[in-house]
């Protein structure tokens, strides 16, 4: 039987054994996925290619204190998030602008037309786009809620504030949204 037709918990039994086939396939699996979750949060590119592929090499070495390994892709999400949260707030404190941000702006600045138009979807990517604008607690939030489907708790726990700050953050960042999308289509 070939590697690509066993399940995730067989691949994962596999990579606590130390094969390494078992675990370029489980990276085939997840390395778009685990991509995306780190872009969200760190908004570059490089960055976010870096921290995916540290936090795989986390979760391989780390493998043994997997308790259930049915939750093997939960347990690496939370990885990636925890990895690119400690890495914007990093980049936070050192003041650095992601050079996505300065070529998306120069980008848009040069063409005189909003980049929305070159997608398919023009609603989904106006409110992409407008997530990209708001406060960054709000922007993490939303991200962590509406894009990555996690609970009040567990928001609470990653972003290490009370479940009732944020609720309010949530709400405050929703209805940010609202009226920044109401500007965009007005």
């Amino acid at each position: 039987m070939t590697l690509t037709k066993l399940n995730t918990e067989q691949l994962v039994t596999l990579c606590k054994s130390g094969n390494q086939s078992a675990q370029l396939e489980i990276y085939n699996r997840y390395y778009k996925a685990m991509y995306n979750v780190s872009l969200r949060i760190v908004k570059n590119n490089f960055e976010a290619e870096d921290i995916m592929q540290d936090s795989f090499l986390t979760a391989f070495t780390k493998l043994e204190s997997l308790k259930n390994i049915a939750t093997f892709g939960p347990w690496l999400k939370r990885i990636v998030i925890n990895n690119s949260i400690y890495h914007y707030k990093k980049t936070i404190k050192n003041n650095e602008v992601p050079i996505d941000d300065i070529l998306y702006k120069v980008e848009n600045e040069e063409d005189g037309i909003s980049s929305d138009y070159e997608f398919t979807n023009l609603k989904a990517q106006q409110v992409l786009n407008s997530m990209k604008t708001l406060k960054d607690n709000y922007r993490l939030a939303l991200t962590l809620n509406l894009i990555e489907g996690y609970d009040i708790e567990e928001i609470s726990k990653i972003m290490n504030i009370s479940n009732a700050n944020c609720r309010t953050t949530i709400s405050r960042a929703k209805e940010s949204l609202r009226k920044k999308l109401q500007v965009v289509n007005a």
